[in-house]
């Protein structure tokens, strides 16, 4: 027997899941904004059916002119509410156009509303409906204009719509003291729900900032990371590199004496070759890292290759993770200046440790004027303002002497 899938008689439910996977795909902010913005707008559209709540128990048949007038004038107002409230969530500008015609069919509503609702209702008493009908139209226009107005002025325009409420009741008998109480009973009601909606916009502001600063914070990690890959490939290639300029010269000078150490000196910038591209590979993933020990005795065997005299002091100090790691740069930086600004002769290397503070302090003679800080010793000093230390270079009795201190 052949089983047929049964089909639905009234239609599918396959807008549901659309709906839901579109819902889904919004970002919290996303999300916030939507239910702020249709909350708005479903309180604005409800204007016309409020003013028939409030028309329909004391209404005075004036002809079909009347009503259909005021039901005009109702969604008129409605609709250009919408569209302020719309402007001010797109825009954040209160547009004059709509608002105008807020204003206007809002006076109109009132007015016409006025004419078809009794001035009192069966047994004699003063009809509400003509205060009330101010008061929802004054809430509408003031709603509307939560989205882009501060508080304070919102407060004051639910006085002047409590005070023309109050004024209406009065001219259409009800008691000083009655009209009275009606006045400040819709500015204290006008002043809580416009509060309320006015606190939705602000929240909804805090949420996009917050979005905002997020988006920065990211943007700012970017940039941190590339400087951090800058700083590790310009430490990591100017030693390598200036050590194998060094004995490029040295095997060319070899070369030309015809001296037999060329062929060494040739496989020795091969392997400095070889590796620097590893130490590059390894800088690109993020994964390479710094010893203090493996740094001084690199630099004490590119140093002596060049032709330098190398002392080494304090290599065996028990350091910290991170003191063996920001000294290690400080190495690795200090010897590719001595490569590329030194003058031969001897270069020291001191390792001192104290209570609180590990200095590194490297000497070295140089020719002429090192000039001012390059990348290499700016880049050099962050990495140890970040680790709560200090980097000072500068030249003492004919030498260059730098200082790396960090907390031990």
């Amino acid at each position: 027997m052949t089983v047929r899938p049964i089909r639905a008689r009234h239609g599918s439910m396959a807008a549901v899941p659309g709906l839901s996977r579109w819902w889904g795909s919004r970002s919290d902010t996303d999300r916030i904004e939507i239910y702020t913005r249709w909350s708005f707008h479903t309180t604005l559209a409800g204007l016309p059916f409020l003013l028939l709540l409030a028309t329909v128990s004391v209404h005075r048949p004036r002809g079909v002119v009347w009503d259909v007038a005021l039901a005009v004038a109702a969604l008129v107002t409605t609709g250009a509410c919408i569209a302020v409230a719309e402007a001010g969530f797109r825009r954040g500008t209160v547009p004059r156009a709509p608002l105008a015609t807020a204003l206007v069919a809002g006076a109109a509503t009132v007015g016409v509303g006025l004419q078809v609702v009794a001035e009192r209702d069966a047994v004699g008493v003063p009809s509400p409906s003509g205060p009330w009908y101010v008061g929802l139209v004054g809430a509408a226009v003031l709603v509307a204009l939560s989205v882009t107005t501060p508080y304070r002025p919102l407060v004051a325009g639910s006085a002047v719509t409590g005070a023309l409420a109050g004024g209406v009741a009065a001219l259409r008998g009800t008691p000083m003291l009655g009209a009275a109480i009606i006045g400040l009973s819709i500015v204290v009601a006008l002043a809580f729900f416009v509060g309320a909606f006015r606190f939705s916009v602000w929240l909804l502001d805090v949420v996009r900032e917050q979005e905002r600063a997020r988006g920065v914070q990211a943007q700012l990690a970017v940039a941190e990371e590339r400087l951090r890959f800058a700083r590790d490939l310009h430490d990591v290639m100017g030693r390598n590199l200036s050590a194998i300029a060094v004995k490029s010269q040295l095997a060319e000078q070899l070369v030309r004496r015809g001296r037999p150490g060329a062929a060494d000196e040739v496989a020795a910038i091969g392997a400095l070759a070889g590796s620097s591209l590893a130490e590059v590979r390894e800088v690109v993933r993020g994964y390479r890292a710094v010893d203090l020990r493996s740094e001084l005795a690199g630099a004490r065997s590119v140093l002596r290759a060049a032709g330098i005299d190398c002392t080494v002091t304090g290599e065996d100090a028990q350091l910290s993770e991170q003191a063996q790691v920001v000294l290690g740069w400080v190495v690795r930086e200090a010897v590719t200046n001595v490569l590329r600004h030194g003058s031969g002769g001897a270069c020291t290397i001191a390792v001192d440790t104290g209570d609180r503070e590990v200095s590194l302090t490297v000497t070295n003679t140089v020719a002429g004027d090192v000039g001012a800080w390059g990348s290499g010793l700016t880049g050099l000093s962050e990495r140890l303002a970040a680790a709560g230390g200090r980097l000072s270079a500068g030249r003492r009795d004919g030498d260059f002497v730098l200082v790396g201190e960090v907390p031990a």
